[in-house]
């Protein structure tokens, strides 16, 4: 069985995230097509700025958001998100979205939105690593150790996903290998997707919540396919800088400060290929060794 074509799957993604109005405030957000067990933290977040982002008016623009995870979503059924408008003003508006399934919530969202305005400017130097041109995509690499892998997980390892990974150093998948951090992986969706700026920044929250959770386990020699290891997303934050394309090349610079009590705090600084931070990232999640 050929793969789908990359605007096949970039579209899949556009589809996934354009979430439908079924009344005022409230909207219904797609499942995964084929998608079988817990829903990606990354969609619900995708999908709940969508439904923030349809509630304000422009020129305000979506500037950061913070999520908390209350429950695993389940892939077999939509997501509804009910959008409350906590604050409309003159330089800023807050909405609060509560993503539900069941009656019952899976994820509580506030984002904050300005109007663009000019002000003092300073920012972090961009990372001096190699360019996406040269490395392996994140697929390539998994078929290169596909052999190794227990066959349970290898459909879900080569899945065709619509985000375009390509790791600086690779992380090691087998064994109890240590490895330093931070680690950086330039990304991107894998066909193009029009000029609509609120899709391009949804997109990037999707795709934030990839390879972040992984950066506080690395020093540790665990990873997904160690047996007793539990991961899940507990919250996520975003602040979004400076305006950018999700369909053209971005670093992400992930690290992990501290690790303790079973949780493992996460940090990520989004770069244009220009060298602009376009955007942070902040994530805790559950990292628990089961008996």
């Amino acid at each position: 069985m050929t793969d789908p074509a990359p605007a096949s799957l970039a579209q899949g993604l556009v589809d996934l995230l354009d979430v439908e109005e079924i009344d005022t405030d409230l909207y219904r957000g797609a499942r995964q097509p084929g998608g079988a067990g817990r829903v990606f933290g990354g969609q619900v977040i995708g999908q709940a700025l969508q439904a923030a982002q349809r509630s304000v008016g422009e020129p305000k623009t979506a500037h950061s958001l913070h999520a908390y995870f209350v429950r695993p979503g389940d892939e077999a059924h939509p997501i509804i998100y009910r959008v409350v408008r906590d604050f409309d003003g003159r330089s800023f508006a807050n909405r609060r979205v509560i993503a539900m399934q069941g009656g019952v919530p899976i994820l509580n969202m506030t984002a904050s939105f300005q109007p663009p305005e000019d002000g003092l400017h300073h920012q972090d130097a961009m990372p001096d690593v190699p360019g996406p041109e040269s490395l392996k995509s994140e697929r390539e690499l998994r078929l290169d150790v596909i052999d190794r892998v227990p066959e349970r997980y290898r459909a879900f390892m080569l899945r065709p996903r619509p985000i375009d990974i390509r790791p600086v150093s690779p992380r090691s998948w087998f064994g109890d290998t240590k490895q330093q951090q931070p680690q950086y992986s330039w990304f991107r969706i894998c066909a193009p997707v029009g000029d609509d700026p609120a899709l391009h920044r949804a997109i990037l929250a999707y795709a934030s919540d990839m390879t972040l959770l992984g950066t506080c386990t690395l020093e540790h020699g665990v990873h997904w396919l160690t047996d007793n290891l539990q991961t899940a997303s507990l919250d996520h934050a975003i602040w979004l800088h400076e305006p950018f394309r999700a369909d053209e090349w971005l670093l992400y610079a992930t690290d992990s400060p501290w690790a303790g009590h079973a949780r493992g705090f996460n940090r990520g600084q989004v770069f244009a290929a220009d060298g602009r931070l376009v955007a942070s990232v902040a994530q805790e999640g559950l990292i628990r060794l089961r008996e």
